[in-house]
């Protein structure tokens, strides 16, 4: 390809971990658009390390894409699941770039934040041919929800048949903001959904996502049939929904399971900066809004108390707090593959405000921000894939005219 170029990652091995850790420059937002982002990651005091040394290849795989929502790698297949927020899924081939539009998806409520939106296969797939989309809905009345749906993918005809709602998160709402809408599958092929708090701004304990009652602002769980598994964290509270596996979330657009531990990680938006990366815990309180690092748009006033003052929340593993300038995160990944050994068992995440791909190294549970990787692009990153046969990362960029962009080594 003649769209190709070279980035020289220094071995900088200056930083020292932190758990907890703080930094960024962006201003997470609730239209995702707001920025004073600078494509800095971190506060000028703060430190960074770099885990690798290596000649890497930026390439644009295919342009033209509509704002594109997600990725999804195909088992044995040389294309790439797509998904565009206005409802198309795309068949993109990572070698020649040629795209296919794949019939069969639902309708889908295409305003504001949402549309079709995160794309999943079966863990056994093919064996168990389902393909899984959350995408936005609305009724008649105009309110909206986040949706979980699933279908038979026939690659060959590029074409979903027999495609179900599996669930549409309660309550519906007049908004047309966070919507959440990420999907991942744990180690015993449960389904986890990420729900948004709708853009609620009663910060206080009556705050939809501190009332377990409802579903917006948490995770929930499913078996992959849809089903509530017998073991989910509020199955005999008559105070809960069954579904909800966490809560206090504000707007969680990443998951996903850490290839060893099995743990289901979670990123999502703060308000005005906020932004963290978690681990979940089976019933657990993020907080939002009673405990937050963030502070109000505008203003720069706490949102409640610091996670650290209460002994009932979870606090993030990673978090940009008020006056860093955040980093409104969305997709994200593990890299597994041995391309670059020093890469393994780190996590990527997609940024979009803050313009970069996100690199962080992960011990048990401290994470360290490492050199991040296209910061100088201008491109908002709206989600990241680690193909595990190839060891290269795909990013998607939310923009009208968009690229597919691959990031290799070893390619000439």
């Amino acid at each position: 390809m003649d769209r190709r170029t070279y980035l020289r990652l220094g071995g900088l091995a200056m930083g020292t971990a932190l758990a907890g850790c703080v930094g960024g420059v962006g201003t997470g937002s609730d239209t995702e658009t707001e920025s004073t982002a600078t494509g800095q990651s971190e506060s000028e005091n703060a430190e960074r390390t770099d885990t690798v040394s290596t000649d890497l290849t930026v390439e644009r795989v295919a342009t033209g894409l509509t704002y594109p929502w997600a990725l999804e790698s195909l088992p044995d297949d040389s294309r790439l699941l797509v998904t565009e927020q206005g409802g198309q899924l795309l068949l993109v081939d990572r070698e020649s770039g040629a795209t296919t539009h794949v019939e069969g998806t639902p309708e889908v409520y295409a305003r504001g934040q949402g549309g079709l939106l995160d794309v999943a296969l079966h863990p056994q797939y093919p064996d168990e041919p389902w393909v899984y989309l959350t995408y936005s809905a609305a009724r008649d009345d105009g309110t909206s929800s986040t949706h979980l749906g699933r279908g038979r993918l026939d690659v060959d005809a590029a074409r979903i048949t027999e495609f179900e709602r599996l669930h549409a998160a309660d309550p519906f709402v007049d908004s047309t903001g966070h919507f959440g809408s990420r999907i991942t599958f744990d180690s015993d092929e449960r389904l986890y959904v990420s729900v948004g708090d709708r853009q609620f701004k009663n910060f206080g304990p009556d705050h939809v996502a501190q009332d377990p009652t409802n579903e917006l602002g948490a995770i929930l769980r499913f078996e992959a049939d849809g089903s509530v598994p017998a073991d989910n964290p509020f199955v005999d509270d008559p105070d809960a929904r069954d579904t909800i596996f966490s809560y206090g979330h504000r707007n969680p657009q990443g998951l996903a399971t850490h290839p060893e531990t099995g743990d289901v990680w979670e990123t999502e938006f703060g308000e005005q900066d906020g932004d963290e990366i978690n681990v979940l815990e089976a019933g657990a309180n993020y907080g939002w809004p009673v405990a937050d690092e963030g502070c109000t748009y505008g203003s720069g006033e706490p949102i409640g108390v610091s996670h650290a003052e209460r002994d009932d929340v979870v606090e993030p593993v990673f978090s940009w707090p008020c006056g860093s300038g955040g980093f409104p995160p969305s997709g994200m990944a593990f890299y597994t593959s041995d391309a670059i050994p020093e890469w393994q068992g780190d996590l990527f995440v997609a940024g979009l405000a803050s313009q970069y791909l996100a690199h962080f190294t992960v011990d048990g549970q401290t994470v360290t921000e490492a050199e991040p990787l296209l910061a100088d692009r201008g491109w908002r990153i709206r989600d990241v894939l680690a193909a595990p046969d190839s060891g290269d990362l795909y990013v998607v960029v939310d923009a009208e005219k968009a690229p597919l962009v691959r990031i290799s080594v070893g390619r000439e």
